[in-house]
């Protein structure tokens, strides 16, 4: 049976996906990280044309997204100081002018 390589929209909904759990993370070096690794996986395979090829790297973005949502998830339990990288503004607090 051959490949059907998954449509554009699937993939971009996958990256928004994504891209939404890594916001989700309250720690700001793992947010960073994931938020890294999805830009720059998608980036490194936008040229791919290959349907098998498209196929198996669209299930590793899905399981991806599994361990990303389940782990985000965790990440909400616990509270982590803000880091001095961190921007204020971001976490609702404004700098004083």
């Amino acid at each position: 049976m051959p490949a059907v390589s998954p449509s554009r929209r699937q993939v971009l909904r996958l990256y928004k996906q994504l891209i939404k759990n890594a916001n989700q993370f309250n720690d700001y070096n793992f947010r960073e990280y994931f938020l890294r690794r999805a830009r720059n996986t998608f980036k490194e395979n936008k040229s791919v044309q290959d349907a098998a090829k498209l196929q198996s790297l669209f299930a590793e973005g899905q399981r991806d997204l599994g361990i990303l949502k389940r782990q985000s998830i965790i990440s909400q339990m616990y509270t982590f100081d803000k880091l001095v990288v961190e921007p204020l503004h971001k976490h609702g607090f404004k700098p004083s002018t």
